[in-house]
C-alpha cells in the first residue's frame, strides 16, 4: 500500500469510506452516442438517449457529487467525447478537486479532442484493447479500430495523463493476452484492467463471445504468470469485479501487493455510484436498469437517492441468506457474498450464484466435475437487458449431466431476504481474512489447521518468514558485494 495518505490514489478505500458510505468512485455515462458497434455491449451503445441530461443538469450532479465527498469520476458512453460540452463537465469535475478520467474505445478521439480535454484538467484515460488487431477488430464491430485505440493511447501519453488499458475477456482472448501486454508495456500503458464479457445486452445476441465457467481454470494461472511478468516491466495488472475469486491468486489481485487486501463482496451502492445519461441512478454502471435503479437527478436530490433509496441499497443488505447453488454453503460465503452481482445476474436472473469463480472451478475440478451455460432466452433490445442462460454440471470424464438450474426448480428472482428493510446507518469495513502461507488460499483467522491444504497455519507462517529472513539476508549480501566491486 502507499507510504502516506498524500500518496494514495483517489479510489483508496478507508474503513471510514466504508463506514459512512461514502460514493468515493463514481462512473458516469454521459451519453449513449458511440462510434463503434461492440458485439459485447452490455448497454448497446449507439444512439444518444432521448433524454439526456443538459449541460446545467450536469453541472448539479456535479455539484452534489462534491458534496457527498466523491473523489473520482470516470465518464463513460456509449463515447463521453461525443457530448459536445464534456470538456465542460471535465473542467467543472476538476474545480472540485474530484479526479477524472474517461474510458474510450478511442475510434475519433482526435487530436483536438484531447487537447481540450487535457487544457480542461483530464487526469487519466483508459482505452480498450480486447485482443490482437483481428480479434479486437471483429468485436469492435468496425475494421482499423485496434490502429485508432492505439494510437489515441499513444497520443493520451505522451499528452502526459496517466494511460491504461482495459480488456475484456471472452472465449477467443486468452491466445491473444501475452502479445497484447507487449504491445500495451510498448504503448507506454502503466495499468492493464482484465475483466470478464457478461452475458448482457449485445453479448446475449453473441454468445459465442462469452468464456465457459470452467475455463477459468485456464485463464487464472496465465493471469497469474502475465501479472508476475508485468510487474518486472512496469504494468500492474488490475482486476474487474468479476475476475476470481480466492483460489490461490487471490492474494496478487487487488492489493497493489499488499496481501492483506482480497475480495470482500460487492460494492455498488456502498463505495460505488453510478449514473446513466437521462439521470438514472444505479449502485454499479455495468447493472441492469430494471431492478436496480435508485431513482432519477431529476425526481429526487441525488444525496436522498443515494441515502434513501431500496434500489441503491441492496448491497447493505445483502446477506448469506440471498445466495443460493454452489455460492450458498461455500467457504467464503459471508465474505465473497456471490461474488459480482452484474455477472450472476445478468446470467442466470438472480443474484448469488457466481460460476466465474477460480475456488468454485478447482473444487468442483477436484470432484471430476465442470460447469458450463447454455443460452435459453434472448435479451430485449434495451440498454443493459438480460436475457437467461441455463448453468450445466456434468461429469468431466463422461460428459453426463449432474444438474441444472433450468430442471432443478429454482425460482428466479431479483429479491433479496431483507428486502423493505431499512438499510443500517453505519456500513461494515471489509472481513481481514488471513492467507495460508503453505497453499496461498485465504482462511478465517480463528483457523489453526487450513481448511485448503490442511497445513498447520502457524507452522506455515513461520517457516515463510524464516524464508523471508533468509532472502533478505541475502539481498543484503549481495548489495554488499556490489557496493564493494563498485
Amino acid at each position: 500500500m502507499p507510504d502516506s495518505q498524500d500518496k494514495r490514489p483517489a479510489r483508496y478505500l478507508s474503513h471510514e469510506d466504508f463506514e459512512r458510505y461514502n460514493p468515493v468512485h463514481v462512473v458516469w455515462e454521459i451519453t449513449l452516442a458511440c462510434d463503434l458497434k461492440c458485439l459485447h455491449c452490455g448497454s448497446r451503445a449507439g444512439h444518444r438517449r432521448s433524454s439526456e441530461l443538459s449541460t446545467e443538469e450536469c453541472l448539479q450532479v456535479i455539484e452534489a457529487l462534491a458534496k457527498l465527498g466523491t473523489r473520482e469520476i470516470t465518464l463513460i458512453g456509449g463515447e463521453a467525447y461525443l457530448r459536445k460540452d464534456w470538456t465542460q463537465l471535465i473542467r467543472a469535475i476538476r474545480g472540485h478537486g474530484i479526479y477524472c478520467a474517461t474510458q474510450t474505445g478511442g475510434r475519433n478521439l482526435t487530436q483536438a479532442k484531447l487537447q481540450e480535454a487535457v487544457e480542461a484538467g483530464l487526469n487519466g484515460v483508459g482505452v480498450s484493447l480486447d485482443g490482437l488487431a483481428p480479434l479486437h477488430d471483429k468485436l469492435r464491430n468496425v475494421p482499423g479500430s485496434f490502429d485508432k485505440a492505439s494510437d489515441a493511447l499513444r497520443r493520451a501519453k505522451a499528452a502526459g495523463l496517466a494511460v491504461s488499458v482495459n480488456t475484456q475477456i471472452g472465449s477467443a482472448t486468452m491466445p491473444d493476452l501475452p502479445a497484447l501486454m507487449d504491445h500495451i508495456i510498448g504503448l507506454g500503458a502503466t495499468h492493464w484492467q482484465i475483466q470478464l464479457t457478461v452475458a448482457m445486452g449485445n453479448a446475449v445476441d453473441n454468445d459465442q463471445v462469452l468464456l465457459q465457467p470452467h475455463r477459468v481454470l485456464e485463464l487464472m494461472p496465465l493471469l497469474a504468470q502475465l501479472y508476475q511478468e508485468g510487474l518486472e516491466r512496469g504494468l500492474l495488472m488490475t482486476i474487474g469485479n468479476n475476475i476470481g475469486y480466492y483460489g490461490p491468486y487471490e492474494h496478487l489481485w487487488r492489493g497493489f501487493g499488499d496481501e492483506r487486501v482480497h475480495w470482500a463482496g460487492c460494492g455498488a451502492g456502498q463505495t460505488v455510484m453510478a449514473l446513466e445519461a437521462d439521470g438514472t441512478v444505479k449502485g454499479c454502471p455495468s447493472l441492469a436498469t430494471v431492478g436496480f435503479s435508485g431513482g432519477n437527478v431529476r425526481d429526487m436530490a441525488l444525496e436522498d437517492i443515494w441515502r434513501h433509496s431500496e434500489g441503491i441499497h441492496f448491497g447493505r443488505l445483502r446477506s448469506v441468506d440471498d445466495l443460493w447453488g454452489y455460492c450458498r454453503s461455500c467457504y467464503y460465503n459471508d465474505v465473497c457474498r456471490g461474488g459480482c452481482t452484474w455477472t450472476s445476474h445478468s446470467l442466470l436472473g438472480k443474484p448469488g450464484n457466481n460460476p466465474y469463480c477460480h475456488y468454485r472451478a478447482l473444487d468442483l475440478q477436484q470432484k471430476g466435475l465442470r460447469e458450463h451455460i447454455v443460452k435459453l432466452r434472448d435479451a430485449a433490445q434495451d440498454s443493459f437487458a438480460v436475457g437467461r442462460f441455463d448453468l450445466i454440471t456434468e461429469e468431466v470424464a463422461t460428459g453426463k449431466v449432474v444438474s441444472q438450474i433450468s430442471r432443478s426448480g429454482q425460482v428466479i428472482e431479483l429479491a433479496w431476504k431483507n428486502r423493505g428493510k431499512q438499510a443500517p446507518e453505519t456500513g461494515r469495513p471489509p472481513t481481514q481474512l488471513a492467507l495460508c502461507r503453505s497453499c496461498n488460499q485465504y482462511i478465517h483467522p480463528h483457523e489453526t489447521t487450513c481448511p485448503h491444504c490442511k497445513a498447520n497455519v502457524a507452522v506455515a507462517e513461520h517457516a515463510h518468514k524464516q524464508r523471508q529472513a533468509e532472502r533478505n539476508e541475502a539481498i543484503q549480501r549481495l548489495r554488499i558485494l556490489l557496493g564493494e566491486l563498485d
